[in-house]
Formats: C-alpha cells, sequence, structure tokens
C-alpha cells in the first residue's frame, strides 16, 4: 500500500492509530506475515487503498469535522463576528467560509471575495498560506495565489482580493460581494478601513462579511457588536484541544487563568471598563498577586439579597489576612438568582473550600434570619452578624460592602 501524506493540522480528527492499522493489514497482505506463495494480494490491498482514501477523505470534509460554532449562523445577518481565543479555530472557519462561497453547491462563479487583514503579510501567511488558510485548506477546486496582483483566483473565475488596513484608502474603487476581515480587533487604522470596506459591499443579493478576531475593547468592535445587522459568536481555545499541542492548554491555564490577559486571550471574552466603575480593571490586575503565602486568618464575607428571583445577586467574597497585615481577596463566591437554601448553600461550600476561620454576615436585609438559614445546614458554623453603616449603605445600598 503506497504511503500517502496527510495533514491533519487543520483537519480536527484524530487519524493515526486507525491510519496505523490499515497500513499494518497493509504489510500483511504483502506477504510480510504469513503468505505461503508470496504473491500480494492485490484486491486486499485495493480494499485498503480504498478504506484509506475514505478515511482521508473523512478528515478533509468540512461538513463532517467542523465544529458547529466554526459555521456560519443561521438567519438573515449582514455581519458574522466571530470571537475566539488564541488558536480556537477562527482563521480555519474564515477560511472554510471563504472556500465554499467560491466553490459550495450554493457558489456564485465569478463573485468577488474582499480578504483584509491589518497588513499584507498577515493576509498572505495566515488567511492564504497559513496552516488553516484557504490555500491549505482547500483539497479541490484550489485557487492560485497572483501575488503581483495580490488576489486569489479560483477556477470557476471566483476572485478574492487582499487588503491592509494600513491602507484604508485603497478600498476605494473595488466593489465585492463578500468580506472576510481577519483580527479586525488590532487592524491599524481600524474604523476607517471598516467603513471604507462597507461601501465595497454593494454586489450579489446578499453582501455579508465575517469578522475573525481576538476581542479587544476597541471603538469599531464595540460598535460592530451592537449592530442589530450582527450576528456575535464566541469561541473559546479550549474548544479546539483537540488540535493543540499537548500540555499547551493546562501551561496556559496556570500561568493566565482568571486573568484579564486570560479570559481575552484564551477565553475570548471582550474584557472592557464601566466609565461609572469605581475600580479600573488595569487597576485590579495590578494588585493581584501569584503567591499570596501564608494567611493569618481567612473569612468568608457574605450579603445576601433583599429578595429573590432572577434579578436577585447575593455577594460572596474570600478574603484573609497575610503576614504584612494587609487584606488579600481570594474567591468571588457571588450567586444570582439563588433561593436562600442556595446562596447559604454557596456560603458554606465556600467556608468548607478555604478552610476559613469565621463567616461575616451583613444582616441589614435579613436580620437573624441570616445566621439562621446558614445554621440551618451547619449547626456548628461560626457566624458572626454586622450591619452595615450609614456611609457605607450611602456608599454601596443592598449588595454593598460586607467586608
Amino acid at each position: 500500500m503506497p504511503d500517502v501524506d496527510l495533514n491533519t493540522d487543520a483537519a480536527g480528527v484524530e487519524i493515526s492509530a486507525e491510519a496505523s492499522e490499515i497500513r499494518g493489514q497493509g504489510l500483511q497482505s504483502r506477504g510480510g506475515i504469513n503468505s505461503s506463495s508470496g504473491v500480494t494480494s492485490r484486491a486486499a490491498d485495493a480494499d485498503l487503498l480504498e478504506r484509506f482514501r475514505n478515511l482521508v477523505a473523512y478528515v478533509r470534509d468540512w461538513s463532517q469535522t467542523g465544529r458547529d460554532d466554526q459555521k456560519p449562523p443561521e438567519g438573515d445577518w449582514r455581519v458574522w463576528l466571530l470571537m475566539g481565543g488564541r488558536g480556537s479555530g477562527k482563521t480555519r472557519a474564515g477560511a472554510e467560509w471563504v472556500q465554499a462561497l467560491a466553490t459550495g453547491k450554493a457558489a456564485r462563479p465569478g463573485s468577488r471575495i474582499a480578504l483584509v487583514a491589518e497588513t499584507l503579510g498577515d493576509a498572505r501567511e495566515v488567511m492564504i498560506d497559513g496552516v488553516s488558510g484557504i490555500c491549505r485548506i482547500a483539497q479541490s477546486n484550489r485557487p492560485d495565489f497572483e501575488a503581483s496582483r495580490r488576489r486569489l483566483v479560483w477556477p470557476n473565475g471566483t476572485i478574492a482580493q487582499i487588503f491592509s488596513s494600513e491602507d484604508p484608502e485603497s478600498l476605494r474603487g473595488p466593489q465585492f460581494d463578500y468580506a472576510w476581515c481577519d483580527e479586525l480587533g488590532k487592524w491599524k487604522h481600524g474604523q476607517e478601513t471598516w467603513d471604507m470596506l462597507q461601501f465595497t459591499l454593494r454586489l450579489g443579493d446578499d453582501p455579508r462579511a465575517l469578522v475573525t478576531t481576538t476581542p479587544r475593547p476597541v471603538p469599531v468592535l464595540k460598535a460592530l457588536m451592537a449592530d442589530p445587522g450582527t450576528v456575535t459568536c464566541r469561541i473559546r481555545t479550549g474548544d479546539n484541544a483537540a488540535n493543540l499541542a499537548p500540555g499547551f492548554l493546562s501551561a496556559m491555564a496556570g500561568r493566565y487563568g482568571g486573568t484579564r490577559l486570560g479570559r481575552q486571550e484564551l477565553d475570548g471574552e471582550m474584557i472592557e471598563d464601566r466609565e461609572d466603575a469605581l475600580w479600573s480593571r488595569a487597576g485590579i490586575e495590578a494588585l493581584k498577586l501569584r503567591d499570596t503565602g501564608p494567611l493569618g486568618r481567612i473569612v468568608v464575607a457574605v450579603d445576601p439579597p433583599a429578595g429573590m428571583g432572577q434579578g436577585s445577586c447575593c455577594g460572596i467574597i474570600v478574603a484573609g489576612l497575610d503576614r504584612a497585615g494587609r487584606g488579600v481577596v481570594l474567591a468571588d463566591c457571588s450567586v444570582e438568582g439563588a433561593s436562600p437554601a442556595g446562596w447559604a448553600g454557596a456560603v458554606v461550600r465556600a467556608y468548607r473550600r478555604f478552610d476559613a476561620d469565621r463567616i461575616v454576615a451583613e444582616v441589614n436585609q435579613g436580620g437573624d434570619m441570616v445566621s439562621a438559614v446558614l445554621r440551618g445546614i451547619d449547626a456548628k458554623l461560626p457566624v458572626t452578624s454586622v450591619r452595615a453603616s450609614r456611609r457605607e449603605m450611602a456608599a454601596g445600598g443592598a449588595g454593598g460592602g460586607a467586608l
């Protein structure tokens, strides 16, 4: 059986075990094992080769191997905004979308597609020639890249031109049916380039654009998310674990898990500050400790809600004192929409998880009922009741600082 070069980097399916089994059977059919006549069974080899080809075809069939969150959403939309962490499969989703527009069952020969990246180099090295780029994933009807003209040309006449956010004015003149924009969050002239692109989407019956990007709180992205014509989807790096190097996710989680950078670069979250916030995220990040060291005392502070229902929130904070006497916040275990038994259970779990010394409960909203609910779960809980001062109530209101 002849060797077949398989590229599974972008395929999303692990086939090495089955491929090895097929290869092993091929060796046996050649007479390397138990072949009395020494004549290779051509029929057996042909059968194994067909099985191998079917396996390769399955691996390379995006309709079978692509995740649902990497495929275009249903419904009427003008912009599909796909925000995701590093290595989550954004580029593969974009390349497959473009290839389907150019060569799929519903493709219109001669369509025009814009490919826009931060730089022309990014467009070529990531969107076109990258591991998950268009030319890499196209198994049939592969386009030719005409570098001098900065375009891809498919056999059916469909053309994709590449553009850079460094030169928004280059989008004056051409017109397109579709556009794929990569890493809009870090474009040099994001708003200007995006605006110029909108004027070019004037061909066909349903011009559309796909934006694949790691989220950043820049005005152009925030405005796009608020646009009613945008469908926003989010994918996490962990969703693509099968295609990432062993140990990568655990290493990233250990180093960046729970941090602002990790939530943005791994979980695909848009992290931004509220204008009326008392503290900025940058300020909070600057105060974070990688290692708190031994703590002399740990308490769980609970600020119960005034009522029940979907909008209610019970504030639960775990904090301790280090050797220097500084307060260190260990966790926010707050719960929303929980019953009294529900939030009390969350308090007790936090108490046991951190081996806390005491529970401090604010009783402005519930009086003695707060301690009674907590001790209803564990009668031996050390609970101290406190009342918020008038100053704290004026500053924070209900849900203010139990600490």
